[in-house]
């Protein structure tokens, strides 16, 4: 049986009075691409802060590995595999591509980060083309690249990835949701937050309903995505 990498249980965030996340639950399999859908302003990008560090719990608990690990900040997350893509890329513009991706592999000191780069190339043909150009003067969508790529070449345990197809062209959604496809069938734990229901749901082992700061739905990510409620609200049929 699959170990549970992550585990949030009764997750509440608030900003000020206002409570963004009020008692959310889900877990994330080794193995296993889960996603997280909801409406813009649902609590999804708010939890995935949560998770990482960058935002401080109101209450519930949060594991990882079995451990409990609020508290820590995304530093030391980091460093234990959890790994996320932010919304917005969040690149180092005055740096190349190159440069960009070595960022992503800061906190190891092993043999293999060279062929790792190798294998980002691999995924983005793109980047490899154009390793020594600047990334503030790439294209969105090339940016959602490399900002993946980064996040690749920290080996993480879980990936995060907060909305990657948000603002790309159709051609270049359809070329990151083929990577999230490719990494999750290399052995990757991911956790994917979209808006693009369809598109997430297609691609999940499971998947989970947000709306309003809490947890509506859950299931398998195909029943999800054939659910009436789910195509009407998310789907607009």
């Amino acid at each position: 049986m699959s170990q549970t990498l992550l585990k949030i249980s009764g997750l509440k965030v608030a900003y000020g009075g206002i409570q963004a996340v009020k008692g959310a639950s889900m877990e994330v399999k080794e193995g296993e691409l889960v996603s997280l859908i909801g409406a813009n302003g649902a609590g999804k990008t708010t939890t995935l802060k949560a998770v990482t560090g960058l935002l401080a719990p109101a209450g519930g608990h949060i594991e990882y590995l079995g451990q409990n690990i609020q508290g820590l900040g995304a530093w030391d997350l980091v460093k234990r595999g959890l790994i996320m893509v932010p919304e917005g890329r969040g690149t180092f513009t005055r740096m190349t591509i190159t440069e960009n991706l070595q960022m992503g592999a800061y906190t190891r000191d092993d043999d293999g980060i060279e062929a790792d780069m190798q294998r980002v190339f691999d995924y983005f043909p793109r980047l490899k083309e154009r390793r020594d150009q600047l990334a503030g003067t790439m294209s969105g969508g090339e940016q959602q690249m490399l900002a993946m790529g980064r996040a690749l070449m920290a080996r993480p345990k879980v990936l995060l990835l907060d909305e990657p197809s948000m603002g790309l062209s159709p051609i270049m959604v359809d070329k990151i949701f083929e990577v999230v496809s490719d990494i999750s069938k290399q052995g990757v734990t991911i956790l994917l937050v979209e808006q693009n229901a369809s598109r997430a749901l297609a691609l999940a082992s499971r998947g989970y309903v947000m709306d309003s700061g809490e947890i509506t739905m859950e299931g398998e990510g195909r029943a999800l995505l054939d659910d009436p409620r789910v195509r009407a609200a998310y789907l607009g049929e």
